[in-house]
């Protein structure tokens, strides 16, 4: 090759990773730190007691369902050290959801259509139920496992995040999307891991029925495809939220009173560190998941590596961070909501278009920086469907 040609072929490589880079800058436009956690550590944000302002049931085929067809009814076993579930029975006849069907916020959106006039002023609700249409009075809408996953940020060091944020009518969308790492997890699942994933829906089916006091029938095929889901409201300092997160059922219980319950599942101990590492790493996502919604109680049950649940636990949501404040370097619940807060805020001072056809896109890695992306106009991204924003 002549030196001419050589340097030709340096000049164009050394372009292409300039153009490269520029398009990387021409994207990532802003960047929050999350690593450093001092500057989290501050007292707790105020937190509003979230309300549950409706709720919606998805069918055996996902269809949306305005009521609460499908909330069950927790039945309690008498004796929680005494229980034999076999949580593989059943899975060759499971019913599944198409997980290639994307359902972006779509189920939330229907909701929000059907309940305009709880979005309406206090002030003059009849007035403003036609300028509801057009605005929420709310600054985030979105699904609870989003926020889940925001509050348990600071301390996650394995799964990264993806979200297109849209604002529309003064109301920030968020809609998740797989990572890249996500998709090829999911990928190279084996058929155990396959299994194992569907453990906690057979768990369920263990547990409820139609009322408190029936029989549950754990010989019909159970799916992951019907849900009943509340839709709450709740304020964190300066940020208005209404999200909606699936229930697991409802405990009618006589010292509590009626409540919402949360089921997990989790392989029994046997040595003391799989003990630390279950409230380091468990505990955390536990508590956040049901206390952004305020599910007092978590119903545990304890399997073995052949899927037997063989013991239950009740938890109360509130004294999880209690139960892991023992172990060196815990989680610590202001840390998780002050982060919330604060990057509810950034999102804020870096999305200003408002526009249901533009998306930016907030991405997160393990020991990496939040990262924003500059504005994307009709992308792959978008999610906000016609029959919504053309109401």
């Amino acid at each position: 090759m002549s030196l001419k040609r050589a340097r030709s072929n340096e000049d164009d490589n050394f372009n292409n990773a300039k153009k490269s880079k520029q398009d990387d800058a021409n994207l990532q436009i802003h960047s929050l730190n999350c690593r450093n956690h001092s500057n989290f550590d501050k007292k707790f944000p105020h937190f509003r007691q979230p309300s549950e302002i409706g709720s919606f049931s998805l069918d055996i085929n996902r269809r949306f369902d305005h009521s609460d067809n499908q909330l069950k009814a927790y039945v309690k076993p008498p004796n929680y050290d005494n229980v034999h579930f076999d949580l593989r029975q059943g899975y060759s006849t499971m019913i599944r959801k198409d997980e290639s069907k994307k359902e972006y916020i779509n189920d939330i959106l229907k909701w929000i259509l059907k309940n305009q006039a709880k979005f309406a002023l206090q002030s003059n609700r009849t007035d403003d139920l036609e300028k509801t249409k057009r605005q929420l009075y709310t600054d985030f809408i979105c699904w609870r496992g989003l926020l889940t996953k925001f509050l348990c940020t600071p301390y996650e060091n394995r799964e990264g995040w993806c979200v297109a944020i849209t604002l529309y009518n003064g109301t920030y969308y968020l809609c998740e999307y797989d990572t890249e790492e996500k998709k090829q997890h999911t990928l190279n699942r084996t058929e155990r891991d396959e299994e194992m994933c569907c453990w906690g829906w057979k768990f369920e089916q263990y547990l409820t029925g139609d009322s408190p006091t029936s029989v549950p029938d754990t010989d019909k095929p159970y799916n992951n495809c019907e849900a009943f889901c509340t839709v709450v409201r709740s304020r964190l300092n300066t940020h208005s939220l209404v999200f909606s997160g699936e229930v697991d059922a409802v405990h009618t219980d006589t010292v509590q009173g009626k409540h919402y319950v949360e089921f997990k599942t989790c392989r029994d101990f046997t040595h003391p560190r799989q003990y630390t590492s279950f409230k380091r790493y468990k505990l955390i996502k536990w508590w956040a998941q049901s206390f952004l919604v305020g599910i007092p109680e978590i119903i545990c049950g304890y399997r073995d590596d052949d899927g037997i649940v063989h013991r239950l636990q009740s938890y109360n949501t509130q004294k999880l961070p209690d139960i892991a404040k023992d172990i060196p370097n815990t989680w610590r619940p202001n840390i998780c909501f002050n982060f919330l807060d604060q990057l509810l805020s950034f999102i804020k001072s870096v999305v200003k278009t408002d526009d249901s056809s533009v998306v930016h896109l907030l991405e997160w890695s393990p020991g990496k920086p939040v990262i924003c992306s500059k504005p994307l106009h009709d992308s792959d991204y978008n999610f906000l469907p016609q029959w919504y924003t053309d109401v």
